[in-house]
């Protein structure tokens, strides 16, 4: 297994860290849903899916 050369320099992959975010937010909901899943819809509000589409609630069309 090659392993590359950690260098002085952090390279960071602001995709990843969102999704990993994201994630970490699904596994909080879902620690704290007492009714065991979450919903379709819970999963969206905790995604923020509203805020990305057209005519979601940040205002935009």
């Amino acid at each position: 297994m090659n392993v590359a050369p950690l260098s002085g320099t952090a390279v960071q992959d602001h995709v990843a860290l969102a999704e990993i975010e994201l994630c970490g937010e699904l596994i909080i909901a879902a620690s704290a849903a007492s009714e065991g899943r979450l919903s379709a819809d819970r999963i969206d509000e905790v995604l923020r899916v509203a805020d990305t589409l057209p005519g979601g609630t940040n205002g935009e069309d």
